[in-house]
C-alpha cells in the first residue's frame, strides 16, 4: 500500500518540478503535496541552511521554528550529521525543540547537492511511531527529485 502511494507522490514531485529549477517554488509545492496527501502528518516543510543554522523555508502546517541551530533538534541533527533522522517518539530525543506541542514523531531528510547541505525536509506526525522505512525510502526519493531539480 504505502509503495503505490509512494509511487505517485515520487510520480507527482517530478511532474511539479519538472522544468522548474526555483528552489522556493519546488519546495512550496512539494510541501504542499506531502502535506495533503500523506495520512497523519501535521506539518511537511523545509528548512534552508543559512549562515551557519537552518532557517524556515516553504512548509504546510501551523506556524513553526524560524531559526534551528546546528546538531540542535532532529532537524539540527540531521543536518549536522547529514543522516536521515525517523523518530518514532520525539520526546524521548535528547534536545527535540518542541515547535508544535501535538507532534509525537518526526522524521527529517537531509537536503545535499554536490556535497554542500542545502536544507532538510522536515515532516511530523500527531502519531508516535508514525514514519517506517517505507516512509523513509520514499521520502529520500522525493529529496532526492528536489535537488536534481538543482541541477
Amino acid at each position: 500500500m504505502k509503495e503505490q502511494l509512494y509511487n505517485q507522490l515520487v510520480s507527482q514531485a517530478q511532474s511539479l518540478v519538472s522544468g522548474e529549477h526555483d528552489l522556493i517554488a519546488n519546495m512550496a509545492n512539494i510541501s504542499a503535496l506531502l502535506f495533503n496527501q500523506l495520512e497523519d502528518v501535521n506539518w511537511a516543510g523545509f528548512y534552508l541552511y543559512k549562515e551557519e543554522q537552518l532557517v524556515l523555508g516553504p512548509f504546510q502546517g501551523q506556524p513553526a521554528c524560524i531559526r534551528i541551530p546546528m546538531g540542535k533538534g532532529v532537524c539540527g541533527t540531521s543536518a549536522e550529521t547529514r543522516t536521515v533522522q525517523r523518530i518514532a517518539d520525539v520526546h524521548q530525543f535528547k534536545g527535540h525543540i518542541a515547535c508544535d506541542a501535538a507532534s509525537n514523531s518526526e522524521i527529517v531528510i537531509p537536503l545535499v547537492l554536490n556535497s554542500e547541505l542545502v536544507g532538510v525536509l522536515d515532516i511530523d506526525s500527531p502519531i508516535h511511531d508514525r514514519f517506517s522505512e517505507e516512509d523513509e525510502v520514499g521520502l529520500v526519493k522525493i529529496a532526492n527529485i528536489l535537488m536534481e531539480s538543482q541541477q
